[in-house]
């Protein structure tokens, strides 16, 4: 438990028709009676309508303020919200008041943090207050709450639950080897170990798709010039970002937009077209565009449909063929040259750029090649710090698979075993050095 008052402006910055200042700790309730009118009544989990009375300037505006007394409000403390007019003038006003009164401005993060370390929030919880704000899409804030609301946090415990119960019975025939029984044997051992890593590398899986849920990914529009990317790229981007010509070579920048495609946060990047120039200024959008396909997370391959496949083209989808990808063959409303059976690839998404035909196609293909789950389904794991923790639990649950398969002394077991609960317990934060702490609180806001 902290032993001082902190505050600060919980909304975001700027003008708006209400904004809140709160505070946090054991003065939080006597400081916020020094801002209203005498009589004030702050009750309990009562909004009281007052006028903001600050001591060197007088009455300054009307608010409600609500006293959340602790251990059962947001931090575990005493928590104080005044809501008044969104002025950030007026709620300067109000901050500087109460740090007058006793308290101090609150660090990043710091009202989370206090949250969890009162454990009204364990880490994963923590983490996913500042993703619930930073969302972008839909999904993005679907999966964020999910994690907030524990989804996480409860299957890393049914898996800790099935660890801890191996780790008991393989220590008490440690205790009793009088007894000549063994509470658990080792072929039994090793089956429990394989389920419990199975678990832990579903999870993982998870993470890897969760990761660009999360963070959002990188779509590179490449092809030959003329093939149409442009015109996909603001298709796709809903708008005309991109210069549309019939002169190759029109393309010598990258133009970016982000755009929600099946709940990824996707940056469309328009590149160049790829092919050998003389000119300075196109050959340097052309660096640009190969520089982009190597940074991407995914590509949209743009063929023409209506011309038969040049030299470029096949050179394009050989030097692409290890990377993921999506081909598209833009003009599909003109007669076809070519069928997608000439190319070695499972699926060609036919789009006409022109009409808007075959982009509903285009959109989930893009999210299928990104990873996305069936209707209904979210990712429990979209934080690369959880995804890691997950992948070292791997390596020592595989190795006291093996040692429990082999017989070995149940003290090689449970080394692995106690290793890979560590892991776990990182996760959720039941083990976190305050290194880590510092480096999580401080991507939140102020206020938050």
């Amino acid at each position: 438990m902290t032993n001082d008052t902190i505050v600060a402006i919980a909304t975001p910055p700027g003008r708006g028709g209400i904004g809140v200042v709160r505070l946090s700790g054991p003065g939080a309730r006597s400081i916020a009676g020094q801002l209203v009118e005498k009589g004030a009544s702050l009750a309990p989990r009562h909004a009281t309508f007052t006028r903001l009375v600050l001591p060197s300037r007088g009455p300054i505006d009307h608010a409600v303020v609500t006293f959340f007394p602790g251990p059962a409000s947001y931090t575990g403390e005493d928590v104080v919200e005044i809501s008044a007019h969104g002025s950030p003038v007026l709620l300067g006003q109000v901050v500087a008041a109460a740090v007058t009164g006793g308290a101090r401005p609150a660090n990043r993060g710091e009202f989370t943090l206090r949250a969890f370390l009162n454990g009204r929030l364990d880490l994963v919880q923590a983490e996913a207050v500042a993703d619930l704000v930073a969302a972008s899409t839909p999904l993005q804030a679907k999966v964020a709450f999910d994690q907030l609301d524990g989804t996480l946090t409860t299957r890393i415990a049914e898996i800790d639950t099935l660890l801890l119960d191996l780790v008991v019975r393989l220590e008490a025939s440690l205790d009793f080897p009088e007894e000549g029984y063994r509470f658990v044997e080792g072929n039994e051992a090793a089956s429990r170990i394989d389920a419990i890593a199975g678990a832990v590398e579903a999870l993982a899986r998870d993470g890897r798709r969760g990761r660009l849920l999360r963070e959002g990914l990188t779509l590179a529009i490449v092809g030959r010039p003329n093939v149409g990317k442009s015109s996909v790229f603001n298709r796709l981007a809903g708008a005309d970002r991109a210069i549309v010509s019939e002169t190759p070579g029109t393309t010598r920048d990258l133009i970016s937009e982000i755009v929600d495609i099946g709940g990824f946060a996707v940056s469309l990047v328009d590149t160049a077209g790829l092919r050998d120039v003389l000119d300075a200024v196109e050959a340097e959008g052309v660096r640009r565009a190969e520089h982009s396909v190597r940074a991407a997370d995914l590509l949209a391959l743009v063929l023409d449909a209506s011309e038969p496949l040049t030299s470029e083209d096949r050179a394009l989808l050989d030097r692409t063929a290890a990377l993921p990808r999506v081909i598209v063959a833009n003009k599909s409303d003109l007669p076809a040259a070519w069928t997608a059976s000439a190319l070695p690839h499972p699926r060609v998404v036919a789009v006409s750029a022109r009409t808007g035909g075959g982009f509903d196609g285009l959109r989930a293909a893009i999210a299928g090649a990104a990873g996305a789950a069936e209707p209904g389904e979210t990712a429990a794991v979209t934080n690369i710090r959880h995804l890691a923790l997950l992948e070292r639990a791997l390596e020592p649950l595989r190795r006291a698979r093996a040692a429990a398969a082999s017989q070995a002394y149940e003290e090689l077991v449970l080394a692995d075993l106690h290793e890979a609960r560590g892991a776990l317990e990182e996760v959720t934060g039941h083990r976190s050095a305050d290194d880590l702490l510092e480096a999580i609180f401080s991507r939140f806001c102020i206020g938050k």
